[in-house]
């Protein structure tokens, strides 16, 4: 049976962790500025996202870390996934799924219109397994992004 339980506060170290094998795994390291501090106060403190923990035997094993968003058309929030990890020994035994489907649960639980996620374009198995579960590719939207001097700047206008 797979158990799942929330991260708590002291869970801090294994979420970044976590955070730093799925930045591996994506070859995104070098964008990985978060600390067990940024963690605590954006996670714990401010309550800005939930951390979800799927676990084997009493060990973690994968990870989801989400929130809410909302949407103005269908008038209520949204789950967004912003990043799902399994240890790679245990990749291909369901946990994905099971967190996917704990995930759908829980937006369903919380009255949400929605469930929602990102994906890389070059994550074929990725690709394929969300496909799989019914997942719709939005093919006509492209995410854009300001951070770092360029949020700073527009952030700065008069």
């Amino acid at each position: 049976m797979t158990e799942f339980r929330f991260a708590v506060e002291k869970d801090c170290a294994l979420i970044l962790t976590f955070i730093r094998m799925l930045a591996e795994y994506e070859k995104m390291t070098d964008e990985v500025v978060a600390t067990e501090d940024l963690i605590r106060e954006w996670v714990f403190e401010q309550k800005k996202a939930e951390v979800l923990f799927v676990c084997e035997g009493g060990r973690e094993i994968g990870f989801a870390l989400f929130f809410h968003n909302f949407s103005t058309f269908v008038g209520r929030a949204g789950l967004y996934l912003e990043d799902l990890f399994v240890l790679p020994e245990y990749r291909g035994k369901g946990y994905g799924r099971a967190i996917l489907k704990k995930l759908a649960r829980i937006a369903m639980e919380r009255g949400c219109g929605r469930f929602e996620w990102c994906c890389l374009d070059w994550n074929q198995p990725s690709i394929d397994f969300y496909l799989s579960m019914g997942a719709v590719p939005m093919n006509e939207w492209t995410t854009y992004r300001l951070s770092g001097d360029s949020l700073r700047r527009l952030a700065e206008e008069p």
